[in-house]
């Protein structure tokens, strides 16, 4: 990985002012970067010939990137993402250019941090915000191992922490594995910087009310939180109104600051493409709503939204203080797709022990045949029998626990809706089943 800079007396002043105003106050950050870029006709030799990877602009039109970071703070933002939503392993490596990772997202980050600078010197600081996007892999469905993906994402936020950002921000996340990747990555990368910026979650909800995997608003809580992740929220695939029963959950359940950027309304398709119907009022009344019933730290915008949309956010929310919440968080395990509370109203949490190798015949001559259907339907018939959680254990005398636990995890992670008790006595094995 890059060596990185020591974090400067500068960047330290920044993020303590970030941290304090985040206590105090609502603070804005940006909208939608993909169409303002677009909207500007780069060529197609903008592109290297790589068209629609957006990042590859950092280093030949940084002044196309530089004008739609000056058009968002001149509508008021406090914050702008940089332009690295796809410097990612995944993301790029689709234009076979994954080895441009940190070159990217540097360049993106110093862009955003010279503008930042340029429009601070009135005395209101301005902040830039990390932006590491999904990619286009999902660990949980095995498109790509979780470790790859890791690194990968290691190496986006070395870049944006050697260009000058002030907080990093794991966005639009549609698979619980993939995003612990991300967090996990980002962290590594803070940790090799000595740096201690702010790092926050935001999560993509579908109109089914879940993220693309099938996970809801409460087993997102519980596997993220514990992260020590400093901020957690929604942004991009609805508008607004889809985001509130999500936004409610987490202002009763989450210790940590709320965010939320949606997009300009769930989009309509016209012959022109995607339309956003929500317009600058609208998103407005929203995100004040949002604010004072939710308590909100972070508000912003997402596809579809516009300087003007933040410029009427900006001017709603200003001076507003989140109102203070009083969480009531509920300790609990969770699968891809729920959480289970450690307090069960039948008094006991029952942990189905069938899909352990040392407890089960059945289960331990299954799994040395191979035959790893049979060992999902047993942990079926467990979640049909009323188990809250499922026991797996794949140690066996002369057999490769972390080939088995590999197989199993990544098939009980989807087939089952219970969360799993990953039971071994050699770490190797844990991993395995960790990733």
């Amino acid at each position: 990985m890059a060596s990185l800079p020591t974090p400067s007396a500068d960047s330290r002043t920044r993020i303590d002012a970030l941290r304090e105003a985040l206590a105090t106050r609502v603070v804005v950050a940006d909208g939608a970067m993909g169409t303002m870029l677009q909207a500007q006709d780069p060529t197609l030799e903008d592109f290297e010939n790589l068209e629609g990877c957006n990042e590859i602009l950092n280093v030949t039109r940084p002044d196309i990137v530089r004008s739609v970071h000056q058009e968002y703070f001149a509508a008021g933002v406090d914050l702008v993402e940089t332009n690295t939503f796809g410097a990612n392993f995944s993301a790029l490596n689709e234009y076979d250019v994954a080895e441009r990772n940190f070159e990217l997202s540097e360049a993106g980050a110093r862009i955003a941090r010279e503008v930042a600078d340029e429009f601070s010197a009135d005395g209101r600081q301005r902040w830039v915000l990390g932006s590491m996007g999904p990619g286009t892999k999902l660990p949980t469905l095995g498109h790509a191992p979780y470790t790859v993906l890791r690194d990968g994402f290691q190496q986006n936020a070395e870049g944006l922490i050697a260009g000058g950002a002030d907080a990093l921000i794991v966005e639009t996340t549609q698979d619980l594995l993939q995003t612990k990747a991300a967090v996990l990555g980002a962290r590594r990368a803070l940790d090799a910087a000595g740096s201690d910026l702010p790092l926050w979650v935001s999560l993509a909800f579908e109109t089914t009310g879940t993220m693309l995997l099938g996970s809801e608003i409460g087993a997102a809580l519980t596997a993220l939180e514990p992260l020590g992740v400093d901020m957690i929220g929604l942004n991009c695939s609805t508008g607004p109104a889809e985001m509130s029963e999500h936004l409610r959950y987490l202002t009763r359940h989450s210790r940590i600051p709320l965010l939320c950027m949606p997009n300009a309304g769930l989009p309509v398709l016209t012959k022109a493409g995607a339309h956003f119907p929500l317009g600058p009022e609208g998103l407005a009344d929203a995100q004040e709503t949002f604010v004072r019933e939710y308590g909100l730290s972070l508000v912003g915008g997402c596809c579809g939204t516009t300087p003007e949309h933040l410029r009427q956010v900006v001017e709603r929310v200003s001076g507003l203080t989140p109102p203070a919440r009083d969480p009531r968080p509920e300790p609990g395990a969770t699968s891809l797709y729920q959480t289970v509370p450690f307090r069960q109203d039948t008094s006991y949490l029952a942990i189905g022990e069938r899909t352990n190798a040392n407890g089960s015949k059945k289960f331990r001559e299954a799994m040395l045949d191979g035959r790893w259907d049979d060992c999902v339907e047993m942990a079926r018939d467990q979640i049909r029998e009323g188990a809250h959680m499922l026991d797996l254990c794949v140690d066996y005398v002369g057999r490769d626990g972390v080939a088995d636990m590999e197989e199993l995890a990544g098939r009980f992670a989807t087939a089952s809706t219970l969360p799993i008790v990953l039971d071994s006595t050699e770490l190797p094995v844990l991993q395995a089943g960790l990733e």
